[in-house]
């Protein structure tokens, strides 16, 4: 099995309806994840200097790593889930 990181992408004030929606979403994917997280605030650091990041629909707001035979397997287990914006997936070295 290959390692693959979910990036989840926007923010909204989430209802009792999302809240459920993503409470079954990890309970679907318990067998599988390796870890999850979420981030509260951030900086982005550049040449010019370190500025905050806004908290929307542009900011990542958590992580999931997951276990899958391949890149295909973990797409379809990030279109399962009840993203806000969108969801990035990245296999992992």
């Amino acid at each position: 099995m290959k390692k693959f990181m979910l990036l989840h992408f926007g923010f909204e004030t989430p209802t009792p309806e999302i809240m459920e929606a993503w409470n079954n979403w990890f309970e679907s994917i318990k067998d599988i994840e390796v870890e999850r997280g979420g981030f509260k605030s951030g900086r982005e650091i550049s040449k010019d200097g370190a500025t905050d990041l806004p908290w929307g629909p542009g900011c990542i707001t958590a992580y999931n790593i997951i276990e899958a035979e391949d890149m295909a397997a973990a797409e379809k287990v990030a279109q399962e889930n009840p993203f806000i914006t969108s969801i990035r997936v990245y296999e992992l070295r």
